[in-house]
Protein backbone atom coordinates (compact mmCIF):
# COMPACT_ATOMS: atom_id res chain seq x y z
CA UNK A 1 0.00 0.00 0.00
CA UNK A 2 1.08 3.59 -0.43
CA UNK A 3 2.01 5.81 2.50
CA UNK A 4 -1.19 7.79 1.90
CA UNK A 5 -3.29 4.63 2.14
CA UNK A 6 -1.45 3.61 5.30
CA UNK A 7 -2.34 6.94 6.90
CA UNK A 8 -6.03 6.09 6.41
CA UNK A 9 -5.48 2.79 8.21
CA UNK A 10 -3.65 4.59 11.01
CA UNK A 11 -6.56 6.99 11.48
CA UNK A 12 -8.99 4.08 11.78
CA UNK A 13 -6.63 2.25 14.14
CA UNK A 14 -6.19 5.30 16.38
CA UNK A 15 -9.95 5.90 16.59
CA UNK A 16 -10.76 2.34 17.70
CA UNK A 17 -7.76 0.94 19.53
CA UNK A 18 -8.51 2.50 22.95
CA UNK A 19 -11.67 0.44 23.46
CA UNK A 20 -9.84 -2.65 22.29
CA UNK A 21 -6.96 -2.06 24.70
CA UNK A 22 -9.31 -1.48 27.64
CA UNK A 23 -11.09 -4.76 26.87
CA UNK A 24 -7.76 -6.59 26.57
CA UNK A 25 -6.68 -5.22 29.95
CA UNK A 26 -9.91 -6.51 31.51
CA UNK A 27 -9.27 -10.02 30.18
CA UNK A 28 -5.71 -9.86 31.49
CA UNK A 29 -6.92 -8.82 34.96
CA UNK A 30 -9.54 -11.57 35.03
CA UNK A 31 -7.04 -14.35 34.39
CA UNK A 32 -4.50 -12.77 36.73
CA UNK A 33 -6.68 -13.01 39.82
CA UNK A 34 -10.09 -14.65 39.40
CA UNK A 35 -10.77 -17.66 41.66
CA UNK A 36 -12.25 -19.64 38.76
CA UNK A 37 -8.75 -20.20 37.35
CA UNK A 38 -7.50 -21.66 40.63
CA UNK A 39 -7.53 -25.26 41.86
CA UNK A 40 -7.13 -25.71 45.61
CA UNK A 41 -6.28 -22.00 45.78
CA UNK A 42 -3.40 -22.48 43.33
CA UNK A 43 -3.49 -20.67 39.99
CA UNK A 44 -3.27 -23.05 37.05
CA UNK A 45 -1.76 -20.26 34.93
CA UNK A 46 2.00 -19.99 35.14
CA UNK A 47 2.24 -16.60 33.43
CA UNK A 48 0.29 -14.19 31.25
CA UNK A 49 1.35 -11.98 28.38
CA UNK A 50 -0.58 -9.23 26.64
CA UNK A 51 0.21 -7.11 23.63
CA UNK A 52 -1.21 -4.74 21.04
CA UNK A 53 -0.05 -5.43 17.50
CA UNK A 54 2.63 -2.88 16.67
CA UNK A 55 2.12 -0.67 13.66
CA UNK A 56 4.92 -2.09 11.53
CA UNK A 57 3.55 -5.62 12.00
CA UNK A 58 0.04 -4.38 11.24
CA UNK A 59 1.08 -2.76 7.98
CA UNK A 60 2.90 -5.90 6.87
CA UNK A 61 -0.10 -8.07 7.80
CA UNK A 62 -2.54 -5.88 5.86
CA UNK A 63 -0.28 -5.96 2.79
CA UNK A 64 0.16 -9.73 3.07
CA UNK A 65 -3.54 -10.48 3.58
CA UNK A 66 -4.66 -8.12 0.80
CA UNK A 67 -2.25 -9.84 -1.59
CA UNK A 68 -4.14 -13.03 -0.68
CA UNK A 69 -7.44 -11.31 -1.55
CA UNK A 70 -8.75 -10.54 1.97
CA UNK A 71 -9.90 -7.01 1.11
CA UNK A 72 -8.92 -5.29 4.36
CA UNK A 73 -9.90 -1.61 4.37
CA UNK A 74 -9.77 1.15 7.02
CA UNK A 75 -13.54 0.74 7.38
CA UNK A 76 -13.43 -2.99 8.18
CA UNK A 77 -10.05 -3.05 9.96
CA UNK A 78 -11.41 -4.07 13.36
CA UNK A 79 -13.67 -6.79 11.98
CA UNK A 80 -11.15 -8.38 9.63
CA UNK A 81 -7.97 -8.11 11.72
CA UNK A 82 -9.06 -9.84 14.91
CA UNK A 83 -5.65 -10.07 16.61
CA UNK A 84 -4.99 -6.36 17.11
CA UNK A 85 -5.05 -7.20 20.82
CA UNK A 86 -3.82 -10.44 22.30
CA UNK A 87 -3.56 -12.17 25.65
CA UNK A 88 -1.56 -15.38 26.04
CA UNK A 89 -1.98 -17.79 28.94
CA UNK A 90 0.88 -20.18 29.65
CA UNK A 91 0.14 -23.38 31.57
CA UNK A 92 2.53 -25.87 33.11
CA UNK A 93 0.13 -28.78 32.57
CA UNK A 94 -2.02 -29.33 29.48
CA UNK A 95 -4.59 -31.04 31.68
CA UNK A 96 -5.31 -27.69 33.36
CA UNK A 97 -6.70 -26.39 30.08
CA UNK A 98 -10.12 -27.63 31.22
CA UNK A 99 -10.07 -25.03 34.02
CA UNK A 100 -9.40 -22.21 31.54
CA UNK A 101 -12.04 -23.37 29.07
CA UNK A 102 -14.65 -23.65 31.83
CA UNK A 103 -13.86 -20.12 33.05
CA UNK A 104 -14.26 -18.71 29.55
CA UNK A 105 -17.56 -20.55 28.97
CA UNK A 106 -18.88 -19.24 32.29
CA UNK A 107 -18.10 -15.65 31.30
CA UNK A 108 -19.84 -16.17 27.96
CA UNK A 109 -22.86 -17.80 29.61
CA UNK A 110 -23.12 -14.85 32.00
CA UNK A 111 -23.16 -12.40 29.09
CA UNK A 112 -19.88 -10.77 30.10
CA UNK A 113 -18.06 -11.95 26.98
CA UNK A 114 -19.05 -13.21 23.54
CA UNK A 115 -17.18 -15.63 21.28
CA UNK A 116 -16.63 -14.22 17.79
CA UNK A 117 -16.34 -17.74 16.35
CA UNK A 118 -15.90 -21.34 17.46
CA UNK A 119 -12.56 -21.51 19.30
CA UNK A 120 -9.80 -23.36 17.44
CA UNK A 121 -7.26 -25.84 18.79
CA UNK A 122 -4.26 -25.96 16.46
CA UNK A 123 -2.02 -29.00 16.79
CA UNK A 124 0.08 -31.45 14.83
CA UNK A 125 -0.12 -34.19 17.48
CA UNK A 126 -2.84 -36.88 17.18
CA UNK A 127 -2.81 -37.40 20.96
CA UNK A 128 -3.36 -33.67 21.54
CA UNK A 129 -6.13 -33.75 18.92
CA UNK A 130 -7.92 -36.44 20.91
CA UNK A 131 -7.55 -34.38 24.10
CA UNK A 132 -8.98 -31.20 22.51
CA UNK A 133 -11.79 -33.15 20.84
CA UNK A 134 -13.32 -33.47 24.31
CA UNK A 135 -14.11 -29.74 24.30
CA UNK A 136 -16.34 -27.53 22.17
CA UNK A 137 -13.47 -26.60 19.87
CA UNK A 138 -12.65 -26.86 16.19
CA UNK A 139 -9.54 -29.04 16.11
CA UNK A 140 -7.19 -28.04 13.28
CA UNK A 141 -4.23 -30.26 12.51
CA UNK A 142 -1.29 -28.36 11.04
CA UNK A 143 1.86 -29.56 9.36
CA UNK A 144 3.80 -26.68 10.95
CA UNK A 145 4.03 -28.36 14.40
CA UNK A 146 2.27 -25.36 15.95
CA UNK A 147 0.14 -26.11 19.03
CA UNK A 148 -2.12 -23.54 20.68
CA UNK A 149 -5.81 -22.91 21.40
CA UNK A 150 -7.23 -19.62 20.13
CA UNK A 151 -10.37 -17.84 21.34
CA UNK A 152 -11.64 -14.62 19.75
CA UNK A 153 -13.44 -12.79 22.53
CA UNK A 154 -15.60 -9.67 22.36
CA UNK A 155 -17.44 -7.76 25.08
CA UNK A 156 -20.67 -8.36 23.12
CA UNK A 157 -21.47 -9.84 19.69
CA UNK A 158 -21.83 -6.48 17.90
CA UNK A 159 -18.73 -4.83 19.45
CA UNK A 160 -15.75 -3.83 17.33
CA UNK A 161 -13.33 -4.55 20.15
CA UNK A 162 -11.91 -8.07 19.91
CA UNK A 163 -9.11 -9.82 21.77
CA UNK A 164 -7.37 -13.00 20.66
CA UNK A 165 -6.79 -15.25 23.67
CA UNK A 166 -4.15 -17.94 23.20
CA UNK A 167 -3.70 -20.84 25.60
CA UNK A 168 -0.68 -23.14 25.49
CA UNK A 169 1.81 -24.89 27.74
CA UNK A 170 5.25 -23.58 28.60
CA UNK A 171 6.75 -26.33 26.46
CA UNK A 172 4.64 -25.21 23.49
CA UNK A 173 5.61 -21.60 24.13
CA UNK A 174 9.29 -22.48 23.78
CA UNK A 175 8.67 -24.05 20.38
CA UNK A 176 6.43 -21.18 19.30
CA UNK A 177 8.96 -18.49 20.21
CA UNK A 178 11.77 -20.24 18.33
CA UNK A 179 9.55 -20.87 15.30
CA UNK A 180 8.39 -17.24 15.33
CA UNK A 181 11.99 -16.02 15.15
CA UNK A 182 12.67 -18.23 12.15
CA UNK A 183 9.40 -18.46 10.23
CA UNK A 184 7.53 -15.18 10.78
CA UNK A 185 6.51 -13.36 8.72
CA UNK A 186 8.43 -15.21 5.99
CA UNK A 187 8.98 -18.99 6.34
CA UNK A 188 12.54 -20.26 6.15
CA UNK A 189 13.67 -22.30 3.14
CA UNK A 190 16.44 -24.01 5.10
CA UNK A 191 15.67 -27.76 5.06
CA UNK A 192 17.89 -28.53 8.06
CA UNK A 193 16.20 -25.82 10.10
CA UNK A 194 12.75 -27.18 9.22
CA UNK A 195 13.80 -30.67 10.28
CA UNK A 196 15.22 -29.39 13.56
CA UNK A 197 12.00 -27.54 14.32
CA UNK A 198 10.06 -30.74 13.67
CA UNK A 199 12.28 -32.69 16.07
CA UNK A 200 11.91 -29.94 18.66
CA UNK A 201 8.12 -30.12 18.35
CA UNK A 202 8.23 -33.84 19.16
CA UNK A 203 10.43 -33.16 22.20
CA UNK A 204 7.99 -30.45 23.29
CA UNK A 205 5.03 -32.80 22.88
CA UNK A 206 6.77 -35.48 24.93
CA UNK A 207 7.63 -32.90 27.59
CA UNK A 208 4.01 -31.77 27.90
CA UNK A 209 2.81 -35.36 28.26
CA UNK A 210 5.51 -36.12 30.83
CA UNK A 211 4.53 -33.03 32.84
CA UNK A 212 0.89 -34.15 32.86
CA UNK A 213 1.97 -37.62 33.96
CA UNK A 214 3.92 -36.10 36.84
CA UNK A 215 0.89 -34.02 37.82
CA UNK A 216 -1.25 -37.16 38.00
CA UNK A 217 1.20 -38.68 40.51
CA UNK A 218 1.04 -35.70 42.86
CA UNK A 219 -0.86 -36.26 46.11
CA UNK A 220 -4.33 -34.70 46.10
CA UNK A 221 -4.95 -31.95 48.62
CA UNK A 222 -7.82 -32.55 50.98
Amino acid sequence: MTDEQWLEFLRAYTEGIDDTEIFMDGIHRFFSSHPSVQVNRIRVIHSIKKRLKDRDSLRKKIDRKNEEGRGITPENLFTTVTDLAGVRLLLIFQGDFSVIDAAIRAKVAAGDWALNETPKAFTWDPEASRFFAGFDLEVVQRDTSYTSVHYLIKPRPDALACCELQVRTLFEEIWGEIDHRINYPDPTDDIACKEQLMVLSKIVGAGSRLADSIQRTLPKEK
